[in-house]
């Protein structure tokens, strides 16, 4: 199997990019968002994901390990093939696609080409167990690491929320302190947009990216 290619970008078309190594011209099929990142004629590595069938051998290509990572998920749920998996990250971007999902938000997930409302909802139930763990992993320097992906990836409300927080750029400690604080202000029956919400304003105090975020929420 074909895990990475590096190697001058012949062409770039819709969809997808022929990758010339050393003279051997293949072609990878790419979101909008990596394609956008080759230039013809310049040097390029993307990851690759190998899908062999009966009647063909495909190349997916990635510009970096999460939008792979985001591709190996959405293929897991029924009814995602490849084809919908490209338009969906080439709708929405890796953090986006995370907000999306953490707050339920069926709207944003069918701006994809053949995303429709049932399967958008498929989606957010199937995968969104799954998320905390891969906002975790994009953290760098995380202390408690196994800890706290455990606590965010329990489900429930609380830790959706909390990974919704670290998506947006907060320490998954800080996010989940503030979601705790903001659950017991608010009672069991709080939504998950509400505990966003209650997190955000928790954080706004001493942090002037939790007021603003909580503005735009």
């Amino acid at each position: 199997m074909i895990a990475k290619l590096k190697g001058r970008i012949d062409s770039v078309g819709d969809g997808r990019a022929i990758v010339d190594v050393n003279g051997v011209g293949y072609l990878v099929f790419a979101s909008g968002r990596t394609l956008g990142r080759l230039a013809t004629g310049a040097v390029a590595e993307l990851l690759i994901e190998t899908h062999v069938r009966e009647d063909h051998i495909h190349l997916y290509g990635f510009s970096d390990a999460i939008e792979r990572d985001w591709f190996r998920l959405l293929t897991t749920v029924q009814g995602v093939g490849v084809k919908v998996a490209m338009g969906l990250l080439t709708a929405l971007t890796p953090d986006e696609l995370t907000r999306a999902v953490a707050a339920a938000d069926k709207a944003m997930i069918s701006r994809a080409p053949g995303v429709g409302a049932k399967l958008a909802t498929r989606i957010l139930s199937e995968i969104k167990e799954k998320v905390g763990a891969m906002a975790l992993a994009a953290q760098p320097g995380m202390a408690s690491a196994a800890e706290l992906g455990a606590t965010l990836t329990m489900g429930g409300a609380v830790g959706d929320a909390a990974s919704a927080l670290v998506n947006l750029g907060y320490n998954p400690s800080q996010a989940l302190g503030a979601v705790s604080r903001a659950a017991g202000r608010l009672g069991p029956d709080a939504t998950l947009e509400a505990l966003i919400r209650g997190g955000l304003s928790e954080l706004a105090p001493t942090d002037g990216r939790g007021a603003h975020a909580a503005r735009g929420a």
